[in-house]
């Protein structure tokens, strides 16, 4: 699905224009619209609704945006959504605003599936790799990772300075041999 064309515009449109294409449509394909409407063309209405929301959610992101040029420019779309498999569902919407989140289920009849190759899984790992939330558990793992070598390296540095020249086994050898002699006594 071409989402340039659900909305009626070109690659070089801004958000604003993004913005004002999904709003007018959006009045006009809402599912509340047309409930009173036969079943064919209330059917009708709600699969532009939702081809229409999910070209918004895609093309107001630039993030996404950006993602979608690629795969287009580079023919990867081919009947899939932006999520890489062909209908709505799968609790992929966005939740907020503009009836986004009515569960519909849209299914073009394709059963294409999603790549599956090494390079796909590698550019899943990486997007994951650079989360804000990924990085911010790395960092404190690292930390706490830095602060137990640290700790572990100070107990040894203060046993020897503490007990200079012995071993720990040494020092509990002595520590037996000194209570030996004390219940001898």
């Amino acid at each position: 699905m071409d989402y340039y064309k659900v909305l009626g515009l070109t690659p070089s449109s801004t958000k604003d224009e993004v913005k004002e294409a999904f709003r007018r449509l959006a009045v006009k394909y809402h599912p509340d619209k047309h409930s009173l409407s036969s079943q064919s063309v209330r059917d009708d209405a709600t699969l532009r609704f939702k081809q229409v929301s999910e070209a918004y959610d895609v093309l107001v992101d630039d993030r996404k945006r950006a993602e979608y040029n690629i795969r287009r420019s580079s023919g990867g779309v081919g009947g899939r959504n932006y999520y890489g498999n062909t209908g709505f569902g799968g609790g992929r919407s966005s939740g907020g605003g503009y009836g986004y989140g009515y569960g519909y289920s849209y299914h073009k009849g394709r059963s294409e599936s999603p790549p599956r190759g090494f390079a796909y899984r590698f550019e899943i790992v990486m997007r994951y790799m650079t989360t804000r939330a990924f990085l911010l558990n790395a960092t404190l793992a690292s930390a706490l990772l830095g602060a137990a070598v640290v700790i572990d390296r100070g107990w040894d540095t203060l046993w020897k300075m503490q007990n200079s020249g012995k071993s720990f086994e040494d020092a509990m050898e002595s520590i037996e041999k000194a209570r030996s002699q004390n219940r001898r006594r």
